[in-house]
C-alpha cells in the first residue's frame, strides 16, 4: 500500500477519533450540574425539529400548511404513533403508508 494513501487514512482516523473521544474523557472527570443535563436532553428534540419544520411546513419556496401537502397530512399520524408507541419501524412505516395513500387518492 502507497505510504500517502496509509497517511490520509490515519489522518481520517484520527480527524473521527479524536472529537468523539475528547469530550467524553473531559466530561467524564466533572460534574455536571442538573440544570446543564436537563438543558442537554433537549437538544435531541431541537435538532430533530429544526430538520423537520422546513420539510413538513415549506412547498416550493412558500409556507404551505394547507390540504394540498402530503408531508405535513402523512407525518400527523406518525406524529401520534412515535407518541403511543415509541417504536420507529411501526412511525416510519405509518409515514410511508400515509404518504403512499395521500399520493393515491389525492394525486
Amino acid at each position: 500500500m502507497d505510504a500517502k494513501i496509509l497517511m490520509v487514512i490515519v489522518g481520517m482516523a484520527a480527524v473521527t477519533y479524536f472529537p468523539r473521544m475528547l469530550p467524553l474523557v473531559v466530561l467524564s472527570k466533572i460534574e455536571i450540574p442538573p440544570v446543564v443535563l436537563r438543558w442537554l436532553g433537549f437538544i435531541p428534540v431541537a435538532v430533530l425539529s429544526s430538520l423537520l419544520a422546513p420539510e413538513l411546513l415549506v412547498t416550493g419556496q412558500r409556507f404551505d400548511v394547507s390540504l394540498s401537502n402530503h408531508y405535513l397530512l402523512a407525518a400527523l399520524p406518525c406524529f401520534l404513533v412515535a407518541y403511543k408507541t415509541k417504536n420507529l419501524f411501526y412511525t416510519v412505516f405509518t409515514g410511508m403508508a400515509c404518504l403512499v395513500i395521500l399520493t393515491r387518492l389525492w394525486g
